[in-house]
């Protein structure tokens, strides 16, 4: 298939090119950056790269790079977002996070509309965050949304795909916690738990529904390659754990201590209502990946650590 992929020079999309590009697929990748900088030299030389902001309209008007690529593409792969618990929810950045979502799925699904014979997949990120926070609910794929900022923005932001022509065959991912040593929550974890002063963050309560890099990537391909797939996904693995327990499985694999918590307050102080993202979680489960047969590589959380630390880890 010939790809096009949004917001894919991150820590997921630096997993799936190798890839998909391995599974024979034509990869074109769109960034703002200048030049395919986060990949390997060798695998750089064999991507398409179109430096354009996916976010403005103005990208993906005809005639323009992009409006081209997405012309002759059978497939796209829209990740685009800006990270959600990295800095403090000024209102500034919760727009940022809006309109990194909002802005590229709208423009994206309306440059779709205007093709005569449009892209026959469209995958496209959502989040965990769909169903809000809870230490004791259980969501599967048919449970109701959640309330708070981030419930609202993944309900808005997959509204903005299912805007998409009949035409195009369309698979919503609603990602849990991503598990690599390349970045995301467990990359910050790392040094910390080396340096034997790790431990669980806030309560220890709260739930984490996680996914391992390598999964997800085989996960998006097969959203792309097999049209029995369609409709909403939770994209986790199927053994959502505690934070106390995650702590004590990463202490474990690395052979360190990991009984030093951090408290919650700490957290509140750096992040503001972002801290909300590691202070509070949601059992996630996926039905939908049961029926459809996928099978995990990294299914129990040891073996997902024990993968995502590895150097061998995808």
């Amino acid at each position: 298939m010939r790809l096009l992929l949004i917001g894919c020079s991150g820590l997921v999309g630096r997993g799936l090119v190798p890839v998909l590009q391995a599974a024979g697929h034509r990869l074109t990748l769109v960034s703002r950056r200048p030049s395919p900088a986060a990949f390997p030299d060798e695998l750089a030389k064999s991507l398409q790269w179109i430096q354009a902001d996916p976010g403005a309209a103005s990208s993906w008007a005809p005639a323009t790079p992009l409006h081209d690529a997405l012309a002759v593409s059978d497939g796209v792969v829209n990740l685009a977002g800006e990270p959600i618990a990295e800095q403090r929810w000024t209102t500034q950045h919760l727009e940022t996070l809006e309109a990194s979502r909002l802005g590229t799925t709208r423009h994206l699904v309306s440059a779709l509309a205007t093709l005569a014979k449009p892209p026959s997949v469209l995958v496209n990120a959502s989040a965990v965050g769909y169903f809000g926070t809870s230490l004791d609910g259980r969501f599967e794929e048919s449970s109701p949304a959640g309330q708070d900022f981030l419930a609202r923005l993944c309900q808005k932001w997959e509204q903005a795909a299912e805007e998409k022509p009949s035409a195009t065959r369309l698979v919503v991912l609603r990602i849990g916690i991503v598990l690599s040593s390349e970045g995301g929550a467990l990359a910050k974890m790392l040094p910390v738990f080396r340096a034997g002063f790790g431990g669980p963050i806030g309560s220890g309560q709260q739930w984490m529904s996680w996914i391992e890099r390598g999964d997800l990537c085989r996960i998006i391909q097969s959203s792309l390659e097999s049209e029995s797939w369609s409709g909403v996904i939770n994209a986790v693995a199927p053994d959502p754990v505690t934070m106390t327990v995650f702590a004590g499985s990463l202490g474990r694999c690395l052979g360190r201590p990991s009984l030093l918590a951090v408290p919650g307050p700490m957290l509140q102080l750096l992040l503001g209502d972002g801290s909300k993202v590691v202070l509070e979680g949601q059992f996630v489960s996926s039905s939908r990946l049961e029926e459809l047969g996928f099978k995990f590589r990294c299914p129990t959380l040891p073996v997902a650590l024990d993968v995502a630390t590895s150097s061998s880890s995808r």
